[in-house]
C-alpha cells in the first residue's frame, strides 16, 4: 500500500472513531505532539543474530514395515501412545508361517535320518576296506554319500531357522522407548512384505537442520551457538551445532544441524521453528516494540513522529520475540515511532482539530 494513501486514510478513520466515542473533549485533553514518547528505529543488524526457518526432526525415528505376509490380528497401541523398548505393538496371524515351520522340521528329521544312515554306511565300508572286502572306490563313494547327506541336513536346519524367523516377524515390537507417530493398519487387514504398519520416534533426541548462506557458515563454525524459538512461543538453547563441511552445488548454501536439548513437553517432528545464531551479523530487519503497533483487523500500523507531525503508517511485520517485532517493510532506520499508539492518536486528532 502507498504510504501517502495510508497516512491520509487510517488517521481519518481513527479520528472519526475517536470523535464518535468522546468528541472534542478527549482531543482537548490529549498531550502535545512534541511530548509524545518515541522509539528510534534501529537499522537491521543492531539486535544481533540472524534467524532461519527449520523443521524439527527426530534423530531416532523408525518406520515399522511388515517383513512377512499375513493378516493383522491385533493392534495394541495407537497414535500418541508412549511405548517402551521391546513392547508388542502389532500381531499378525501366523498360520502360514507355522505351517512352514512344521514342514521345515519334518524335512530336517528326514535329512537327519539320511545323514545318520550315510554315516553308518561309511563306517561299515571303512571297516571292510581294511580286510580288502570292498574296494577303495566303494569307500570313496560311501564317503561322498555321507558328506552329501550331512550337507542336506545342515540345509534343512537352516530352513527351520528361516521358518522360525518368519514366524517371529508376525510379532512387531518397539525398537526403543518412544511415542507412536503414525498407525497405518487396522485389525483384519491383509498386509504384504514391505507394507508400512506403524512409526515410532524417540522424543528425547530431536534436531533441526537449516540452510545458511556460505558467507555465514564460517562465522557459525567459529562460534557454534544457537537459540531456537518454536511457534508456541517456547525457547530453547541448542545442545550442539554442527556445520556441514560442504556447500550445496546448486544453491551454494551450507546445512547446519542443531541438536536440541531435552524439552518437556517435546515438540513434535515436523513442526517449524526459528533458529537464531548469535555469531551472525544481526537480524535481517529493523525492529520496533510490539506495544507501538496499532492493529485494525489484518492491517498493522505504527504512528510515525516527524517534524512535529504524527502520521499513521502501515507496516509489514515479521517475527516477534522478546517484546519486539521485525518490520519487513514500511519503516526506515532513524525514524521516530510513538511507543503509545493511543496517546499518538489523541495527539493527531487534537492537532487536526486546531487547524
Amino acid at each position: 500500500m502507498n504510504h501517502r494513501v495510508t497516512r491520509l486514510s487510517l488517521p481519518l478513520l481513527l479520528a472519526a472513531a475517536l470523535a464518535a466515542c468522546g468528541g472534542q473533549k478527549e482531543a482537548a485533553s490529549a498531550q502535545p505532539i512534541d511530548s509524545l514518547r518515541t522509539f528510534q528505529v534501529q537499522p537491521a543488524g543492531a539486535a544481533g543474530g540472524r534467524a532461519w526457518d527449520g523443521v524439527v526432526e527426530a534423530v531416532r525415528q523408525a518406520s515399522l514395515s511388515a517383513q512377512t505376509n499375513g493378516r493383522v490380528a491385533e493392534v495394541r497401541v495407537d497414535v500418541n501412545d508412549a511405548v517402551v523398548a521391546g513392547q508388542v505393538l502389532i500381531r499378525l496371524t501366523a498360520v502360514e508361517q507355522q505351517a512352514g515351520v512344521d514342514a521345515a522340521r519334518a524335512q530336517l528329521r528326514a535329512a537327519e535320518a539320511s545323514a545318520n544312515e550315510a554315516e553308518l554306511n561309511y563306517r561299515r565300508h571303512a571297516d571292510l576296506v581294511k580286510g580288502q572286502y570292498v574296494s577303495r572306490a566303494q569307500l570313496d563313494q560311501a564317503r561322498a554319500t555321507r558328506d552329501a547327506a550331512v550337507a542336506a541336513r545342515d540345509a534343512a536346519r537352516a530352513r527351520v531357522a528361516d521358518a522360525g524367523q518368519q514366524t517371529g516377524y508376525t510379532t512387531i515390537r518397539a525398537p526403543y522407548a518412544g511415542i507412536v507417530s503414525s498407525r497405518d493398519v487396522e485389525p483384519g487387514e491383509s498386509v504384504g512384505s514391505g507394507q508400512p504398519l506403524m512409526a515410532v520416534f524417540a522424543p528425547d533426541a530431536l534436531r533441526i537442520e537449516v540452510s545458511v548462506p556460505q558467507s555465514d557458515a564460517e562465522v557459525i563454525r567459529a562460534n557454534p551457538r544457537a537459540q531456537v524459538r518454536f511457534d508456541d512461543g517456547r525457547r530453547a538453547e541448542a545442545e550442539s551445532v554442527t556445520v556441514f563441511p560442504a556447500a550445496d552445488s546448486g544453491s551454494h548454501a551450507v546445512k547446519v544441524r542443531v541438536q536440541l536439548s531435552a524439552i518437556d513437553p517435546a515438540p513434535r517432528p515436523g513442526v517449524t521453528a526459528k533458529v537464531r545464531f548469535p555469531a551472525t551479523k544481526g537480524g535481517a530487519y529493523p525492529q520496533v516494540p510490539v506495544t507501538a503497533l496499532q492493529q485494525r483487523g489484518e492491517v498493522s500500523a505504527v504512528y510515525v513522529v516527524a517534524e512535529g507531525r504524527v502520521s499513521l503508517r502501515q507496516v509489514r511485520l515479521g517475527e516477534r520475540r522478546d517484546g519486539t517485532v521485525d518490520v519487513i517493510a514500511g519503516l526506515k532506520p532513524g525514524e521516530q515511532v510513538a511507543t503509545d499508539p493511543v496517546a499518538a492518536m489523541q495527539a493527531l486528532v487534537a492537532a487536526r482539530g486546531e487547524r
